[in-house]
């Protein structure tokens, strides 16, 4: 009997980016757990953000069954993909096998976790501090790329987090350097939109930089950029930044 050949193509960089940009841009995601007393999997949907270094975090109830679930067993998977008009299964997806990290209040990180969550998800502002809130960072272990028929990829969780000596400088920096970048370009979200060609919505506005590019947010529409190469400090990314925006096409 002949070897079937394999579904998986061999990863490379376009798949990277492809694998990112599905776990950046993600408002929300379906998460899948471990139920503690049956066993089965259990799924349900979470609003997702990401920190500084890429990796994407939860906010949740502690009263969730999911929540109480990864108390128990850390081990997650998260779908990422938004399907479109026709066949959903033709567009992109990702499943990230995770862990599942606490973030407590005392945690160094958790005001910039809190803040970039808040940056993405305003509406949060009204629980993210109630007690029984807490957040999760998601650890990337592997992760399975869908990019459509014929299209599988398999990938490795340091493929989806940021390799950057620069996070924590830009994580210090961050709304300083997105509050002076559009004191000096007012215009800057729009013209980044029309750039990128974002759907037509209310007004765009940035809220999120990193090593490895940006997000803007209009209403329900979020869109993720992911610079060429990674970006060495907050001067460099609005550098990247500006030229998107302004250089002739």
């Amino acid at each position: 009997m002949k070897d079937q050949p394999s579904p998986l193509r061999e990863t490379d960089d376009d798949a990277r980016k492809l694998a990112r940009v599905l776990l950046r841009s993600a408002r929300h995601a379906a998460i899948a757990v471990l139920d503690p007393e049956t066993g089965f999997p259990s799924a349900s949907r979470v609003l997702v953000a990401t920190d500084i270094d890429g990796t994407p975090v939860i906010l949740v109830s502690q009263l969730s069954a999911h929540t109480r679930a990864l108390a128990r067993d850390p081990h997650a998977s998260l779908l990422t993909g938004e399907p479109g008009k026709g066949d959903p299964l033709a567009y992109p997806r990702l499943t990230t096998q995770c862990l599942a990290e606490p973030v407590e209040r005392s945690n160094a990180f958790y005001e910039r976790i809190r803040t970039r969550f808040l940056a993405r998800h305003t509406k949060a502002k009204l629980y993210i501090d109630f007690p029984d809130f807490l957040f999760f960072r998601l650890k990337p272990e592997q992760a399975s790329l869908n990019g459509g028929f014929g299209r599988a990829y398999q990938l490795d969780g340091n493929d989806l987090v940021i390799q950057s000596a620069a996070n924590e400088a830009i994580a210090t920096e961050a709304a300083e350097t997105v509050r002076d970048l559009v004191e000096r370009h007012p215009d800057i979200a729009e013209a980044l939109a029309i750039r990128l060609k974002a759907p037509e919505s209310g007004p765009w506005r940035i809220c999120g930089i990193d090593s490895s590019g940006f997000d803007m947010i209009s209403g329900d529409f979020l869109l993720r950029y992911e610079f060429e190469t990674l970006a060495v400090d907050a001067n460099h990314i609005c550098s990247n930044m500006s030229k998107i925006a302004y250089s002739i096409p």
